[in-house]
């Protein structure tokens, strides 16, 4: 579905920075999980309090926050109190109502990247807002509910293979957003299923009101998609341009492949807004033509009876002298004329190739 804009009204008069929870309510309870890893050892746990956070702000380990749930308003400030994160951070994040961006502050980088799957059979597409906070040996990660989106990056650490454990807090960065784009190709996925089965009920089949509807809302929701999907380029391409300390120059490869993967996905999504389109030049195209047949149907209908009309008409008037009224054949005649004429007619029609 297409996300609303409406809350936003709630937030008019305050001023920049104010705390306030914008979107939808998606977990009352918030849910926080820490990942503290190095080449060596692993941790996990949930935590209650922030303050069980500190003792890792002097580790030389990377430490991972999970933050499901941001309906609790005060723990975004808090967070802000002990990392000096910058108040408009910190409304932006609690705003889910963003668009993918990348900002870069002395001591930390803030991300703002929309995950998206599709919801069901009629092909709607949930949105969240995935916002991440970089820090030199922190990531805090943002997310409206609790889902399974960062298992397999979580699994990656607990199983110690590959190069995830033995790098900073910007491969992990990098993780994270490889993740959330690589989703998006499930999405692509389920969109070309779904036009795919469009296309065949257009070109197999006589289009009914629901095919136009089908239409109209996928245009409704790639527009939509592409809006989330296009800002990632230029996200991924800020991060690269950064001279931040935070991203180390060997990230950068791996950057350029997420980037590469969310230029396919924006390709993908502006051809399939050209085949919608196309689809709906068919569509138009097809209720046309069977217009077109029902009107040759009628028109050839009436070229049949129009001169039967016209015979029996004239001979309906009541005139006294009409010579044909007193012939003996003048009624079998008129059945003959009747059935041969709108033979010979259809002969000639069929001839012309007009049935």
């Amino acid at each position: 579905m297409i996300e609303p804009l409406t809350a936003l009204s709630d937030k008019s008069g305050l001023p920049p920075g104010s705390l306030i929870h914008i979107g939808d309510v998606r977990e009352t309870v918030t849910q926080m999980t820490v990942i503290d890893y190095c080449s060596e050892n692993v941790k996990e746990h949930k935590i209650q309090s922030l303050d069980e956070i500190l003792k890792y702000k002097e580790s030389e380990s990377v430490t991972w926050v999970i933050i499901e749930g941001l309906t609790n308003v005060d723990i975004v400030e808090q967070i802000g109190t002990m990392f000096d994160i910058h108040q408009l951070v910190l409304e932006d994040i609690l705003n889910t109502h963003q668009r993918p961006k990348f900002e870069e502050y002395d001591d930390h980088l803030f991300i703002v990247l929309k995950s998206l799957l599709p919801e069901n059979d009629q092909f709607s597409v949930t949105y969240e807002q995935i916002s991440l906070l970089v820090l030199n040996n922190f990531v805090f990660a943002f997310k409206e509910k609790k889902d399974d989106l960062f298992h397999p990056i979580m699994q990656r650490i607990r199983s110690s293979s590959g190069r995830l454990r033995n790098l900073r807090a910007d491969y992990l960065t990098y993780s994270i957003l490889d993740t959330i784009v690589d989703q998006n190709f499930i999405l692509i996925d389920s969109l070309d299923e779904a036009i795919t089965s469009l296309e065949d009920i257009l070109l197999t089949a006589e289009p009914v009101k629901n095919t136009l509807n089908t239409i109209q809302k996928l245009k409704r929701e790639i527009i939509s998609i592409r809006k989330h999907v296009s800002p990632v380029r230029e996200l991924i391409s800020a991060m690269l341009r950064s001279e931040s300390i935070l991203i180390d120059e060997k990230t950068h490869i791996y950057l350029r492949d997420v980037s590469d993967h969310a230029i396919r996905v924006s390709e993908s999504i502006e051809s399939y807004r050209e085949i919608l389109t196309g689809l709906l030049d068919i569509y138009i195209s097809s209720v046309s033509n069977k217009m077109n047949e029902t009107m040759k149907f009628l028109t050839v209908f009436a070229s049949i009876f129009i001169p039967l009309t016209f015979i029996a008409g004239i001979y309906g008037m009541n005139f006294e002298y009409m010579p044909e009224l007193k012939w003996r054949w003048a009624y079998p005649a008129l059945w003959a004329v009747f059935i041969i004429l709108p033979i010979i007619l259809l002969i000639y029609f069929r001839r012309k190739k007009w049935l």
